[in-house]
C-alpha cells in the first residue's frame, strides 16, 4: 500500500556531499582528492583544469569567422525585370514581392546582370550594378 511512510527516493535522487580534508578516516584526508604537488593541488585552480575538461574544451569545434548583422542583398536579374515588367512601371521592393521575384520587402534588393534592359522602368529603393546604372544614364541622356 502506498502511503507517506512507504515512499522511497528514486535511485540517484540524493547525493551525499563530500567532506574533503577531514582526516584520513573520512576517506578524503591527506591530499583531499587532489593528488600530490602541482598546479591542480594548489588552492584556487579552476575546475576546468582540475577535472580534465580543458582538453575536452580544446577538442570541441568552435564556430569560426564572422557573421555580419547586416542582411545580404536579395538578387534580381535584369532578365527577370525584362520579362515581368512593362514600359512605365515602377520597380520597387513591393512590386518585386507581388511578382514573386523576391521574398521580403524589408531586406535590401540589388539588380544584377550583364543583359541589356529592354523595358523603360523607374527604380525606387533598389540598388543596382554599375553596368546597369551606366546603361540607365545613357538612355536618359539620349
Amino acid at each position: 500500500m502506498l502511503s507517506l511512510n512507504t515512499i522511497k527516493q528514486a535511485k540517484g535522487a540524493s547525493k551525499i556531499r563530500r567532506r574533503v580534508g577531514r582526516g584520513n578516516a573520512s576517506g578524503l584526508g591527506t591530499y583531499s582528492g587532489r593528488g600530490l604537488k602541482g598546479q591542480g593541488q594548489r588552492a584556487g585552480v579552476s575546475n576546468l583544469k582540475r577535472l580534465g575538461m580543458r582538453s575536452q574544451l580544446l577538442q570541441t569545434p568552435k564556430l569560426r569567422g564572422f557573421k555580419s548583422l547586416k542582411s545580404k542583398n536579395q538578387v534580381v536579374s535584369v532578365k527577370a525585370i525584362n520579362l515581368n515588367f512593362k514600359d512605365g512601371e515602377v520597380v520597387s521592393p513591393a512590386t518585386l514581392v507581388e511578382k514573386k521575384l523576391i521574398n521580403v520587402v524589408t531586406e535590401p534588393v540589388k539588380i544584377l546582370g550583364k543583359e541589356k534592359l529592354t523595358v523603360k522602368v523607374s527604380f525606387v529603393k533598389i540598388k543596382m550594378s554599375a553596368g546597369l546604372e551606366a546603361q540607365i544614364k545613357t538612355e536618359t541622356k539620349s
